[in-house]
């Protein structure tokens, strides 16, 4: 179905106390041409959707600061489940650029956000601009400051255009982090092992570190910008218009 033809408001508000696996399945029923973005960390989104059809198309993004730890677990998962991993990586003559003139850790004196253009969010264009509709594992718990109201499915106005409208479900925005662990552990799902190490949100290894007990996850994310600039740039726009 075209993405033009679905009411996404009364879609969301059907969709807000429903499961994950009840989203994905709306999700992939809906959009035919729609792509899993696959984080470092955990596979639960992964194992949700992959369930309920092993032909998904999924993505991640290398961008090439990534802990050996997080290389490790996506070669896990690409084998654990059969599956055909798209591996982003960033356009070789923009990075060389940036770090020719900026060096390698221009971020820690003037903000992640260049940074994460070249290496995040424009490697995700290429996949977006021939998408429909794509599926991100964001939670509600994740980072109160920014990502408190994601809702289960909205318009990506981050990637959007006037000829076409970009859809994106959120199926795990009402999971806590205890129920994704419990998922985790009941099903023995692969798992990055720097969780074992303090690590809970992880990203590329210059901006992640461990954080202490009763932080927030998020707070081992560019640790030295304040707790609103704490997003990398890929759902900005919706973080943004929600504020």
């Amino acid at each position: 179905m075209s993405t033009s033809l679905l009411d996404v408001p009364a879609l969301a508000a059907s969709l807000a106390d429903k499961s994950p696996q009840e989203i994905l399945e709306v999700a992939l029923s809906s959009v035919d041409n729609i792509w899993l973005s696959f984080s470092g960390e955990h596979a639960v989104l992964l194992d949700m959707a992959w369930k309920i059809n092993p032909d998904i198309r999924v993505f991640t993004l290398d961008t090439g600061r990534l802990h050996s730890e997080t290389y490790q677990f996506l070669e896990e998962v690409r084998r654990h489940y059969g599956i055909k991993l798209e591996i982003l990586s960033p356009d070789h003559k923009a990075l060389e650029a940036y770090t020719r003139e900026k060096g390698l850790f221009d971020f820690y004196q003037n903000g992640h956000a260049e940074c994460c253009s070249i290496r995040k969010t424009a490697p995700l264009r290429r996949v977006l601009d021939v998408a429909d509709a794509w599926i991100t594992g964001q939670r509600r718990d994740q980072s109160p400051g920014t990502r408190s109201h994601v809702a289960a499915v909205e318009i990506d106005t981050t990637h959007s255009t006037a000829q076409r409208t970009l859809l994106k479900f959120n199926p795990l925005a009402n999971y806590t982090s205890q129920e994704l662990w419990n998922y985790i552990r009941m099903l023995e799902l692969p798992y990055n092992k720097l969780h074992e190490r303090g690590f809970i949100s992880i990203g590329c290894e210059p901006c992640t570190r461990p954080v202490l007990p009763n932080q927030h996850e998020r707070e081992g994310r560019w640790w030295w910008e304040e707790s609103t600039q704490k997003e990398c740039g890929l759902h900005a726009g919706n973080l943004i218009a929600r504020a």
